[in-house]
């Protein structure tokens, strides 16, 4: 399968995911909309997309990527009816920590600034 093909049903899928979670689509309590999907991997066979969530408000909670992860089916029906390929890949969700760690280094880097100007 082309690389490119790939790339572009993982924006699909991204893109798809995302309006879900916005417009409250997603039935289940652990699900919020501050939830944001930031890359999607789907696999060479179409088999598996492994979807990588973090939280906007900073470190993502492991029960908020348990939730996308029970209402996978539902999701997974969703992308069926928007996109017209012959097998939907299964949804994998992950947690991503990365926007959490950013601000963890900005805060450490802001700590510092201050310091070294009164030296």
């Amino acid at each position: 399968m082309p690389q490119f093909r790939t790339e572009r049903l993982g924006q699909t899928i991204q893109e798809k995911i995302g309006s879900l979670i916005l417009e409250g689509k997603i039935k289940d309590n652990r699900v919020n909309s501050f939830i944001s999907i930031t890359k999607v991997k789907v696999s060479s066979d179409l088999s598996f997309a492994d979807v990588y969530v973090s939280d906007i408000r900073g470190k993502i909670n492991e029960k908020e990527v348990e939730g996308l992860q029970s209402a996978a089916g539902f999701i997974q029906s969703q992308l069926g009816s928007v996109m017209h390929i012959r097998k939907t890949p299964r949804l994998r969700f992950h947690a991503d920590t990365s926007i959490g760690d950013a601000f963890d280094l900005i805060k450490k880097i802001d700590e510092l600034v201050p310091q070294q100007n009164e030296n």
